[in-house]
């Protein structure tokens, strides 16, 4: 799976491949634009959410919508969101490595186009370069899934 894309592989083995990456929504807000006195040292919130809708059988549009707050005290310096969309293809997966895959690999392929887009956004706003710290969807899944109780019978 590693080097064949999904079109290559063998007939019933499990493949995952990007077809498309897409800026598909943006929003950037700066009520006051960028005069901030004093130092530049605001409260960053980041949140992040990843959505999927099915294409088709075998085609998936992973969303990974990343939210940026900057306050200064009570002030929004800044608020930018970013909808960074692709398009990927799942063949023959379970329903659990579906969910895996597309809660952490699709997203960890997605941020750092976010990421750009964010930062290139907060630049164009007259801010200085804004940088998003890397995120480990790994971890993130893992941390949900043992947050999440599992029922037996």
């Amino acid at each position: 799976m590693a080097n064949e894309t999904a079109a290559e592989a063998a007939p019933g083995e499990a493949s995952l491949a990007l077809q498309n990456v897409y800026l598909k929504d943006c929003s950037y807000e700066s009520p006051n634009g960028p005069r901030v006195d004093g130092n530049w040292t605001p409260q960053i919130s980041l949140d992040l959410q990843t959505t999927s809708n099915p294409l088709g059988p075998e085609v998936r549009e992973v969303i990974l919508t990343v939210t940026v707050s900057a306050k200064y005290g009570e002030a929004t310096i800044f608020l930018v969101e970013v909808k960074q969309a692709g398009l990927f293809v799942i063949r023959n997966f379970s329903e659990e490595e579906t969910k895996r895959a597309v809660s952490t690999y699709c997203p960890g392929v997605l941020f750092p186009y976010a990421r750009a887009a964010i930062s290139h956004l907060v630049t164009q706003g007259g801010f200085p370069q804004f940088l998003l710290p890397p995120v480990n969807f790994e971890a993130l899944y893992a941390a949900n899934q043992q947050a999440t109780p599992t029922t037996t019978n």
